[in-house]
């Protein structure tokens, strides 16, 4: 193996674990530590077993593994091999196993004591993924308990070594300085009201223009690799196209990390799976959109989002190292120089926004029942971990107590997320274990079977497919299916994939709620929406499995149909006769009904002779959720109120939101005080629903709200005049010419935006619309006065408005 930097620290590396069990290594990207170090621990005379390198990804996993096995001239599964979770390639004689942090966990939850491993290696530890994290305080634990002389080095290109060294407990740090070829920085600038594809594609071609070597461009998400690709058109001359994500077979992955044959160049368009721990070959120019795409946990909607935000400080500069690891190397950047420094420094740790169900199942089956007493970097929050209890409650899978009950142990046992575990167990039991299985590879390995939303589709794909990813998934089905003790088999797959998802989101079954198909109910009282050219808008019933969006309106990403039978056979003993009521949005006014239900939806109904007050007024709150903000009372105070914030929110968001979305997301907080006792929205007060709306707004927001964007104009002759902030030129407000009189400076609102003065004659009428009324003054105003005396001489018309006295009066009669 040629020298690396990071040969210069290798050996005070050595000489550390040989008498300290645990050690920092901090190496910037492209110094070698991934493939130099963990080779380097198999002569030691401590290492008498294996050497487990985790990485934060597969291809990561896989190509380490393939790069220090062909530098000691062996194959992947001798000496050096890999193992992720649907690819392994480790033989008995394997020493130096790198693998992703999911398949180690499970390893260790299997074998706590690590028995026949000498070392574990954390690359690129800053990256604080949950299983990342997680990973890291159970192994501490472990080796405080069981393995002390079980070595540990946590690795990083940008590491918090201070708080790294306290977890660790202060072990020596490492260093190495690397070596970097001349690296350039090129800030582009970005129109950020446009899309960022053709903005992408714009900066790849100049920087194939400009350089001689291949580019490397780094795009959120593969919808955004797609877009991109086809708006590069036709590409020079030898430029190859490929795409590096985690939907990419293995083959396509390896030939966009390899160096490209002589004569041509790549041109590959990356998500951060290529920001670490792997180095593609010939690349001398980095094209950063400066995004990326993280998953965020809508706690309220008890839902997990992608959502694209600002990339952070370290993940760019990481992304503009990989330009300069082989040559002097080019990153442009779409941002603004200045930009850069109000990036976030790091990407926040995903213990501290996660659903954290899978991390609580793996501590009590750990024998934690208190996770935040293990050695985390950031303690998990209490109320993440409180609402993690409910749900595995939900699921059956812990007791009264909080105790790990014997199907939370068979849902511990299975590497998946504790809902499409118990989705397997579950599904064995009544004979459909296959179509489960089936379900949860294709709701956990993207883009198998393609993206449509109808996940029978998908499957129908991915059963044709003969590629090597499509068979490693069906071998992953077949891994789990032999974990769980089955019934007989009900029938062909296909037809129980819809009652597989159902059994893992019960609470995500939707019934369609309009003609369109646009539009759905959940059974958990969540409203999703369908893409209206969906193949599944035509089904009455969806089992529903991914969502994505807010919580008022989530798009349905991923689906499949089932019928009404196949509901209530599977959650029959779920359905509640309920006393309630019929919403006409004709009359606003409820028929009070008695209904059967499955959680939010209403099965069937007839009219009730007992009705319950309580369930009218709640109806009444579900009428308005369902049909509109519009049937409800509104006075012209509240409707000018939601009109002077909306205009205002436009200046300073940090006041309340009072539009229609926001308020229906905010339905139970204010409405249901205002239908207690009512049997028709007609029924409430016009001025309750003001009342109601200056509460939301808050006492605070309501003086800012008045002291910015007041809802009258005072006039200098003391006259209030109301403002409209709805009005097309923006907010304006009607005057008499003499109000103003005395009027020197244009009368402004929030911070300095000139009020629009609809000026008009004693009587009423218009004579002039302004935004300059100093320049009315000194302008037009003569003309105007002239033509004015002779129709109104009753009333002033000075030569010098600006210093007449202001008047709401007119002269009296000689």
């Amino acid at each position: 193996m040629s020298a690396l930097p990071i040969h210069d620290v290798l050996p005070d590396l050595l000489a550390t674990l040989r008498e300290d069990p645990r050690a920092l290594l901090i190496a910037p990207p492209g110094a070698g530590k991934t493939t130099a170090v963990p080779p380097a621990l198999l002569d030691q005379p401590w290492c008498t077993g294996q050497v487990l390198l985790l990485v934060p990804r597969r291809l990561a996993a896989r190509a380490a593994a393939e790069f220090i096995a062909r530098q000691i001239g062996e194959q992947p599964g001798e000496t050096v091999g890999y193992q992720t979770r649907l690819d392994s390639r480790v033989g008995k004689a394997t020493r130096l196993v790198a693998m992703t942090h999911g398949v180690y966990l499970a390893r260790l939850q299997a074998d706590p004591e690590l028995a026949g491993v000498s070392a574990v290696l954390f690359d690129e530890v800053h990256e604080r993924s949950l299983d990342n994290d997680l990973a890291l305080a159970l192994t501490l634990d472990a080796a405080e308990g069981l393995r002390p002389d079980l070595r540990l080095v946590a690795m990083s290109a940008t590491l918090d070594g201070e708080r790294f060294a306290r977890l660790l407990g202060d072990p020596p740090l490492i260093r190495s300085d690397g070596k970097s070829f001349p690296l350039t920085l090129r800030h582009l600038g970005r129109d950020a009201a446009a899309r960022i594809e053709p903005q992408v594609a714009a900066a790849c071609r100049l920087a194939l223009a400009e350089q001689h070597a291949s580019v490397l461009a780094f795009l959120p998400g593969v919808a955004e690799i797609e877009r991109t690709a086809a708006a590069l058109g036709s590409l020079p001359p030898g430029v190859i196209l490929h795409r590096l994500h985690g939907q990419v077979d293995p083959a396509a992955q390896r030939l966009a990390l390899a160096a490209p044959e002589p004569g041509t160049r790549k041109l590959v368009l990356a998500t951060s799976i290529a920001e670490t721990s792997v180095t593609l070959n010939h690349v001398a120019a980095v094209v950063d959109s400066g995004l990326a795409r993280r998953p965020r946990y809508d706690r309220d909607a008890g839902l997990t989002r992608l959502v694209t935000e600002r990339a952070s400080r370290a993940a760019v500069t990481q992304r503009a190292g990989r330009a300069a690891r082989q040559m002097p190397g080019t990153a442009y950047r779409l941002w603004e120089e200045a930009a850069t420094a109000a990036l976030p420094a790091h990407d926040p740790p995903e213990i501290l926004e996660a659903d954290l169900s899978s991390l609580l199942l793996t501590c009590l089956q750990w024998g934690e029942a208190e996770p935040s007493r293990l050695p985390f970097l950031d303690p998990p929050p209490a109320p993440a971990i409180a609402e993690a209890r409910q749900r595995l409650a939900s699921l059956g899978a812990i007791d009264g107590d909080g105790r790990l009950t014997d199907h939370g142990r068979a849902i511990a046992c299975l590497p998946l997320d504790p809902r499409l575990a118990h989705m397997l167990i579950e599904a064995a039991a009544r004979g459909f274990l296959d179509a489960a299985a089936d379900a949860a590879v294709l709701l956990t390995e993207r883009g198998l079977g393609g993206n449509d939303p109808d996940l029978e589709q998908r499957h129908r794909r991915w059963r044709s497919d003969r590629g090597k990813r499509a068979d490693a998934a069906r071998s992953l089905t077949r891994r789990w299916m032999k974990q769980i003790p089955q019934a007989p088999s009900l029938g062909p797959t296909a037809d129980y994939l819809a009652a597989a998802l159902a059994l893992a989101f019960p609470d995500r079954l939707a019934r369609r709620r309009d003609s369109s198909g646009e539009h759905w109910q959940s059974v958990g009282g969540r409203g999703f929406r369908l893409d209206p050219s969906s193949s599944l808008t035509s089904a009455s019933w969806l089992a529903v499995a991914e969502v994505a969006g807010s919580a008022a309106g989530a798009r349905i990403l991923a689906a499949a149909a089932i019928d009404e039978a196949q509901v209530l056979a599977l959650f029959g003993d779920s359905v509640e006769i309920r006393h309630d009521g019929a919403f006409d949005p004709a009359t606003g006014a409820v028929t009070p009904t008695r209904s059967r239900r499955l959680g939010a939806i209403r099965l069937a109904s007839g009219p009730d002779p007992k009705p319950d007050p309580q369930a009218i007024a709640a109806a009444l709150v579900e009428g308005v959720r369902e049909h509109g903000l519009s049937h409800l009372p509104w006075s012209e105070d509240a409707i000018a109120l939601r009109q002077r914030l909306a205009f205002a929110r436009g200046h300073d968001e940090s006041l309340a939101d009072l539009g229609d979305e926001a308020l229906l997301e905010r339905l139970d907080d204010w409405l249901p005080a205002l239908t207690e006792g009512k049997r028709r929205l007609s029924d409430i007060a016009p001025g309750a629903l003001t009342q109601a709306l200056h509460n939301l707004l808050g006492w605070d927001g309501q003086q800012k709200l008045d002291k910015l964007f007041p809802s009258h104009f005072r006039s200098p002759a003391g006259s209030a005049h109301p403002i409209d902030y709805a009005a097309p030129g923006g907010p304006t407000v009607e005057v008499r010419a003499q109000a103003l009189f005395g009027l020197a400076v244009h009368p402004t609102v929030g911070r300095g935006l000139p009020l629009t003065l609809a000026i008009t004659s004693p009587a009423g009428r218009p004579i002039q619309t302004s935004r300059d009324l100093p320049g009315f003054w000194a302008g037009s105003w003569r003309e105007v006065a002239k033509e004015m005396r002779g129709r109104y001489p009753r009333h002033p018309w000075p030569d010098d408005p600006a210093s007449a006295a202001p008047t709401l009066r007119a002269k009296p009669r000689s």
